[in-house]
């Protein structure tokens, strides 16, 4: 329990704001030591520690946009309760014969099974919540450049991989096996960095754009601040105008406001139209910027074009609303143990559509299309991936971290960012209303950022690509060929194991020596070899 609780904690610290990339791999090791008996049940309890040790303090930022730990604590059990199925998981796996006495063979499934359990908590319940994924703790690291080859999934594997192998080398180092030791240790730095061999692309394909970002910020600090939408919106049209000193008119092809730049509608708001219009005209430049759309029951969030003069007929619609933030799902069951359920007025609807927006672009003289997530769906690999495949340029991440206060929820977002730029080849900007905001390069490497809670603008000329990595063209197949080998590995273990247990009653109804036959039994699949090392109850 002591070594899966420090090894949660160990792995968030390679998740921003420290980012120190190699504790993911000495996080992963200490969970896999931890589960070394064999017990489901206890691997579960297990593999929810190291979850708790490492979601309570990555979610914290829930507490801080909630005011009440409820939100925060019932995200972080329900995260954790998934490396619990983890743990248990693997141990049915390791069971099968097949698989017992081969520990770099063991390695391999350990991801897999790592990666399946990624990806069904990235999708269920109520939508998923893909946040902490392993591949997002590697944007500094070497193992960044698989992004393009093979996405979150493969990433997050490889990450277990080195963790699996670093477990090796401390339990046979512990045991004085200094060949095996060794020979997993030299695994180890292969795996690591060999990755920096692989070319990244980051040259235009179809010429550049010339952006401006406005970072407005917002008059009061929290989640109160939503209620102040006029100034927020006068925030980012001033902002806009003070691209100006940097910038004449017409020099900028396009202006890119955050999400909830105008939580007042400026489509059907005349006093907020006339500001973004003006602002747009000033500049010489279309703007997309984030607004709600309000219904009688419901509302959405869409992320419009704003063209001077002209107004909005093109928007995207946010497809992922945060369950519990932006609408409560079984609100009268969930009213009965919290009323924080009642600080979300009205729901928020999800849209449909691909997350593209074109945008014509007069210097180019074409269409430019433009990937568009909004905020949380920087998380989600389908949503950014079908947006680029259908002819995403540039990505562009609006944000609204007004809630979140000093937390480190804008930078682990930031993180997100940075690796989807090198997953699919593009340009990011990652745009918010309190920071942090940043420009990304296509091979990942931030060029200008924003602190928090401040007003600030950043120009930039962008390169736009237009071919696909081998992620995009692969989609969805490496994430559902791993789900596919990891239910196959434990039904292999749980075949197994009703095999010995039909053997064992077999010969105890034969000896009478029940007792002791199923004591060896349970010695043998204690003993068997598994990873990092053989067990023992």
């Amino acid at each position: 329990v002591l070594l899966a609780g420090a090894g949660g904690l160990a792995t968030e610290t390679a998740f921003p704001d420290t980012s120190w990339w190699p504790m993911a791999y000495l996080g992963v090791a200490l969970l896999l030591l931890a589960l070394r008996r064999d017990s489901a049940r206890w691997a579960f309890v297990v593999g929810t520690v190291w979850g708790l040790g490492f979601f309570l303090p990555h979610l914290w930022w829930a507490n801080e946009a909630v005011g009440e730990p409820i939100g925060w604590l019932a995200l972080s059990v329900a995260e954790a309760a998934a490396i619990g199925c983890f743990g248990a998981a693997w141990v049915w796996a390791r069971r099968a014969g097949w698989l017992r006495d081969r520990p770099w063979l063991q390695v391999l499934v350990v991801a897999v099974l790592w990666v399946a359990v990624e990806q069904v908590r990235g999708r269920w319940p109520f939508g998923g919540f893909p946040w902490g994924l392993l591949a997002f703790s590697q944007t500094d690291a070497p193992l960044l450049r698989l992004a393009p080859v093979g996405g979150t999934p493969l990433v997050s594997a490889v990450v277990v991989v080195v963790g699996a192998l670093l477990a090796i080398v401390l339990a046979e180092a512990r045991r004085l096996r200094v060949g095996t030791a060794s020979a997993a240790f030299v695994g180890v730095v292969a795996v690591t960095f060999a990755p920096w061999l692989v070319p990244l692309g980051v040259r235009p394909e179809a010429g550049t754009l010339r952006v401006g970002a406005v970072q407005g910020d917002v008059p009061t600090r929290g989640a109160e601040a939503m209620s102040q939408a006029e100034a927020v919106a006068a925030n980012h049209a001033a902002g806009t105008e003070a691209l100006l000193d940097k910038v004449a008119p017409g020099e900028l092809d396009l202006v890119l406001w955050p999400e909830s730049a105008s939580d007042i509608d400026p489509r059907t708001h005349a006093g907020i139209g006339a500001a973004v219009d003006g602002a747009a005209r000033a500049v010489g430049a279309p703007v997309l910027l984030g607004t709600q759309r309000f219904l009688p029951d419901v509302r959405y969030n869409d992320y419009i074009l704003w063209e001077p003069g002209r107004g909005s007929a093109v928007s995207y619609t946010k497809q992922h609303p945060v369950p519990f933030g932006e609408y409560i799902p079984y609100r009268d069951f969930f009213r009965r143990i919290t009323a924080a359920v009642d600080l979300v007025g009205t729901d928020m609807a999800p849209g449909t559509g691909t997350a593209l927006v074109p945008v014509e672009i007069a210097r180019l003289g074409r269409t430019v299309p433009i990937t568009t997530a909004i905020c949380f769906e920087v998380a989600y690999d389908d949503l950014i991936r079908d947006s680029v495949r259908a002819g995403g340029e540039l990505i562009v991440i609006p944000t609204n971290n007004a809630s979140f206060g000093h937390t480190q929820e804008s930078t682990q977002q930031l993180a997100m960012s940075r690796f989807r730029a090198v997953e699919h080849g593009r340009a990011v900007v990652q745009v918010s209303t309190v920071g942090v905001s940043g420009i990304i390069s296509p091979n990942g490497v931030v060029r200008q950022s924003t602190g928090l809670w401040t007003p600030a603008q950043m120009i930039d000329t962008l390169p736009l690509r237009t071919s696909l990595t081998l992620a995009d063209r692969l989609g969805a197949w490496p994430a559902l060929a791993a789900s596919v080998l990891a239910v196959l590995a434990v039904a292999a273990g749980l075949a197994t194991w009703l095999r010995e247990r039909r053997g064992v009653r077999a010969a105890a109804g034969r000896t009478g020596a029940g007792r002791a036959a199923a004591g060896r039994a349970g010695a043998g699949r204690a003993g068997a070899g598994r990873v990092p090392a053989r067990g023992r109850r």
